[in-house]
């Protein structure tokens, strides 16, 4: 059970986004943004939306930085991840 995070790579209103997920469960995903101080509004059905500038702090907070296909592969094998089909289509 880890919350991960990939490289903020993902460019959106002028700056820079990472995808904070769990392995496991989204009750611990929520409870980790909860307290680190992340609005509910950045969740995106699977991970949680986070600008470049909070990455070292969401790290020191106990985040596992990982990369961005490692991270996608570890969030399918736990069950959680909602694909581009299921986001258009529902899910």
């Amino acid at each position: 059970m880890a919350i991960l995070i990939d490289d903020p790579q993902w460019p959106a209103h002028g700056r820079l986004w990472a995808h904070l997920v769990s392995d496991s469960d989204l009750d611990e995903l929520h409870a980790f943004a909860a307290a680190a101080g992340i609005p509910r509004r950045a969740f995106d059905r699977d991970h949680y939306d986070v600008p470049d500038e909070r990455h070292a702090d969401l790290v020191a907070a106990g985040a596992e930085h990982i990369g961005g296909k490692e991270l996608v592969r570890r969030l399918r094998a736990s069950g959680l991840r909602i694909t581009a089909r299921e986001r258009r289509y529902g899910a």
